[in-house]
């Protein structure tokens, strides 16, 4: 796939093609990166599904976040040495989607202001925090810096990228060392050192 033309779109901020975003500089991949201020009709009837976000792989169109960042990953190196690394990074994904979702649904999805912030504390004082031990063990168990294998994957960058989404929500990692530590690993490589500095500040 390194002789052809990856394009991936989505809206202007981070959201959730940003993992992808992740995979192809980790990789060191050049790609197109378009940011849509708007997503009209039209331009949702030119989709699989009717939504974004969408990877475009010489003209031809694949849809869905996880699939997205699961093909990019075994594409290039991201996804363990065997089956069963495999399914350990699938299930840190799926988790991933959970914490994620919640996220979504507490910031984006809910009108009312008084249920709003009922949910924000209780993915502050209680989700968020029971995730990060989830993570904590994971790291511990497998007895290196990364969640599978003693290399870079796609579970790193995905908690890397939602931890990230968190914290710039005031939400904390304290009292668990070993996230922390992912975290700054994953944010010191030296494909995404770089790219983070320089990529713009969003909400989402």
């Amino acid at each position: 796939m390194a002789s052809q033309n990856i394009k991936l779109i989505y809206f202007t901020g981070r959201g959730r093609i940003e993992v992808s975003r992740l995979i192809l500089v980790a990789a060191g991949k050049q790609f197109e990166d378009v940011r849509l201020e708007t997503f009209t009709p039209e331009q949702k009837a030119k989709t699989p599904f009717g939504q974004l976000p969408l990877l475009e792989i010489d003209g031809e169109t694949f849809a869905q976040s996880v699939a997205i960042a699961t093909y990019l990953a075994r594409e290039f190196g991201f996804y363990g040495k065997t089956n069963r690394d495999g399914l350990r990074i699938d299930q840190i994904v799926q988790l991933t989607q959970e914490i994620l979702n919640a996220g979504y649904r507490a910031y984006l999805f809910e009108p009312d202001e008084t249920k709003k912030a009922e949910l924000i504390r209780e993915l502050k004082e209680k989700e968020f925090p029971r995730y990060l031990g989830y993570y904590e063990k994971l790291l511990r168990d497998n007895g290196t810096s990364y969640f599978v294998g003693d290399s870079l994957t796609l579970a790193d960058l995905i908690v890397y990228d939602v931890v990230f989404a968190f914290l710039q929500r005031g939400f904390s990692t304290s009292g668990f060392p070993l996230v922390e530590a992912l975290y700054q690993q994953v944010e010191s490589h030296p494909n995404i050192k770089p790219y983070v500095a320089q990529r713009r500040i969003t909400p989402n």
